[in-house]
Parts: structure tokens; C-alpha cells; sequence
């Protein structure tokens, strides 16, 4: 081969390598993976219970099949800007079955935390909430939750809140108390800011039950902290954890820290020295109480898969909480079983649903003045529907 023929030959091969890299550079889509199909289980939920309780059974739920949306080379650029919190797809993409999430793309307008920082900043935030009783109507429980706005909102399920509701019955001997750090620390007290009275009309009968039925729909709740146990003056900014309340935020395989206070396995009692876990996971699956949105992440077997995490926290890389632990599998160790959150995007949908405002509206309004409109207008007809369901079981 002649030296002029072979240096044809390669500036021949490589303008076709060239031709294929740029191909391959403005049609990224062609490489994308397929949307993954999961499959549905069983689960039961990760009860507010003390270490000698045990978790509530639930029922199923749908899955979420997921899709990336393809990317496409623009024209030129575009300024940066948030993305729009709804799941649906672009018109240029073919429409989605009828459980189909589509990710956010490029969330946040700022760099993700090292998970490190993440633990640190959730840790802060993180409560136990503990109520003791001395009577036999009622029994110990304790179960997390997380504060959410600098005036001492806290975030948790229903079945844990319903104890300190359940704490304002004259002669209840139920006391409960807020505490926080590792070991937990008695903190404060509080009081009802909301809980759903759906979920309290459907779960009322399970007060005294140790194996209830439900799917962790409506099962939120939110507190307010109201005053020190030690008698100080309350902080006019604790520390916080900013919530996410966009559909489909939390995707498959993305990294995320969950945090509690676990107890069903603990060594010791959890009014003794009692510490928080925390742990980096990723979501296995997406689901769903209806369609059309993502209601439950799973996390899978991780520490947190036990009684007393309830109302836990599930945070994303940038900081944000994006799902509260509500759910878990059966199992013999927490390895082998499936660990559920309900995603801020449902509890706001489900919040606004129920009271006609969202939980933006909430915290950015008077707090003080909501609580005591709850807890003087409809938590005496909630307590009314325990109260008669503890007679009948007497």
C-alpha cells in the first residue's frame, strides 16, 4: 500500500468514527434504558409502637411505572430555571400509561450536599416522640418525626399523632413528650396542628389493637410545639428541614438518607438511653394509592424497617425531605423486609384535598391561630370517636 493511499485510507476512517461520535452525541436517546416495570407486594406498616409492640399490617399498592423524557440538543442555551412540578410528559413524547411518572429533570438550580452534611443538617431536625402510659386503656408508644418549619412544626403519621391527641382525655394517664438528639434528650411538649379526620375515622377502631389493617393512605399528621419541659423560653428558630412537595422529586435508583428513631429491636427501653439511625439507601420502587402519581417510595431492607421509625425522615442530596416512613414489609430482621415512605407530594395533595389549602399555605400563615381552631373545633369530635371505641372495648 502506497504511502498517499494509506494516509486516504485513515482520514477516511476516521471521518466515519467522527460522524459516529457526533450521531451517537446528538441522539443520547437511543441509549437510554427502558422503563422499568416493578412489581407490586404486600406490606405492613412501620408502626408507632414501643419495642414490645408490633406493626400494623397493610395492604398493597399499585406500582409507578418510571420514565427519563429524552434529552435534546438546543439551538443554543437557555438560562437555568426550576422545573415545572408536574408529572406530565411533553408533547413531543408519547403519552404514558396511566401509573407512568416522569422524572424532574435538573431539580434544584444549586449543586448537591455530600451525604455527610446531609446526616448532619437531618439530624438536627429529627425528633422522637414518646408517650407513656400509665393507665390499661392505652398503651406505650414512640415513633419519630421531623420538624419542618423554624417555628417547631413537626411532620409524623397519624398513628403516631394519635396518641397525643389521645394524651388531652382528662384521666387518660397518657403522657407524651418531644425529644431530640442521640441519645434522645426530653425536649418539649406539643400539641395537634392537624390530623386527618379520615384517617381517624377509619382507624379509630385499631387504637387497641396489636396487628391493625390499613395502607398508609391519609396517614400523616402535623404537630406544634408549644412549650420547654425545662421551663426556657422556646427558640423563636430551631432548625429545620425544607420540604419538596413536587411530584416525582424522588426517582428509582437515586441516593437518599433515611432517618429515625428505631426501637423494635433495640436492646434497651426507649425511655432509657435512646438513639437515632440514619442511613444512605436508594429508592427501589415507586407507588401508588390511585394513578397518575407517586404516593410511596420503597427503600428497602434497611435499619430503619422497624417499629418507632414511623414519621421518620427520608431526605434527598440537596437537603430537601421529600417522604416521611410510614410502611414496612414482615420479616424476621429488617434485611428482609421492604421499608415504605409517603411522599410530601401526596400528604400536600391529600392536605389540600382535605382543608382546601396546601401545606405552603400553612406555613406561611399563623400557625398558632390554626392549631387552636383544630384542637377547639374538630379534635373534641375526634377524641369523642375514641373515646367510644375504648368504652366498647371494655
Amino acid at each position: 500500500m502506497s504511502p498517499s493511499f494509506q494516509t486516504l485510507f485513515f482520514n477516511i476512517t476516521a471521518l466515519i468514527l467522527f460522524g459516529i461520535a457526533v450521531f451517537a452525541f446528538m441522539r443520547p436517546e437511543l441509549y437510554a434504558r427502558a422503563p422499568i416495570e416493578p412489581v407490586a407486594m404486600s406490606s405492613q406498616a412501620a408502626g408507632a409502637g414501643a419495642a414490645s409492640s408490633s406493626p400494623i399490617t397493610v395492604a398493597s399498592t399499585t406500582p409507578v411505572a418510571t420514565s427519563t423524557p429524552p434529552k435534546k440538543t438546543p439551538a443554543k442555551k437557555a438560562p437555568v430555571s426550576a422545573p415545572s412540578p408536574s408529572i406530565a410528559v411533553s408533547l413531543s413524547t408519547p403519552p404514558p400509561d396511566k401509573n407512568q411518572a416522569l422524572r424532574i429533570q435538573n431539580p434544584y438550580t444549586f449543586s448537591p450536599l455530600e451525604f455527610p452534611a446531609v446526616n448532619e443538617l437531618v439530624r438536627s431536625t429529627l425528633v422522637n416522640i414518646l408517650c407513656i402510659s400509665k393507665g390499661e386503656s392505652l398503651r406505650s408508644v414512640t415513633g419519630s418525626g421531623v420538624i419542618i418549619d423554624p417555628r417547631g412544626v413537626i411532620l409524623t403519621n397519624a398513628h403516631v399523632a394519635q396518641y397525643i391527641l389521645l394524651s388531652k382525655i382528662e384521666g387518660a394517664a397518657l403522657s407524651c413528650i418531644i425529644r431530640t438528639g442521640s441519645p434522645a434528650v426530653s425536649r418539649w411538649r406539643a400539641e395537634i396542628l392537624y390530623i386527618p379526620p379520615v384517617w381517624v375515622d377509619a382507624h379509630a377502631a385499631d387504637i387497641t389493637s396489636r396487628h391493625a389493617l390499613g395502607t398508609g393512605e391519609h396517614d400523616y399528621a402535623l404537630l406544634r410545639i408549644v412549650d420547654s419541659l425545662d421551663g426556657s423560653p422556646l427558640s423563636i428558630s430551631l432548625p429545620f428541614l425544607p420540604i419538596d412537595t413536587r411530584d416525582a422529586i424522588g426517582f428509582e435508583a437515586d441516593h437518599v438518607l433515611a432517618a429515625s428513631y428505631p426501637a423494635e429491636l433495640s436492646a434497651g427501653s426507649a425511655q432509657d438511653s435512646f438513639y437515632a439511625a440514619s442511613t444512605v439507601t436508594t429508592i427501589k420502587q415507586l407507588l401508588t394509592f390511585d394513578i397518575n402519581s407517586v404516593d410511596l417510595v420503597a427503600l428497602g431492607g434497611i435499619i430503619e424497617a422497624q417499629s418507632g421509625s414511623s414519621g421518620g425522615a427520608v431526605v434527598n442530596a440537596w437537603g430537601r425531605l421529600i417522604s416521611i416512613i410510614v410502611t414496612t414489609s414482615e420479616g424476621k430482621t429488617t434485611g428482609d423486609r421492604n421499608l415504605h415512605a409517603l411522599t410530601l407530594s401526596y400528604i400536600n395533595r391529600d392536605f389540600t384535598k382535605q382543608t382546601g389549602h396546601t401545606l405552603s399555605d400553612l406555613l406561611s400563615g399563623d400557625i398558632a391561630s390554626v392549631a387552636e381552631n383544630f384542637n377547639t373545633n374538630i379534635a373534641p369530635n375526634l377524641i369523642a370517636i375514641y373515646l367510644q371505641q375504648l368504652s366498647s372495648n371494655h
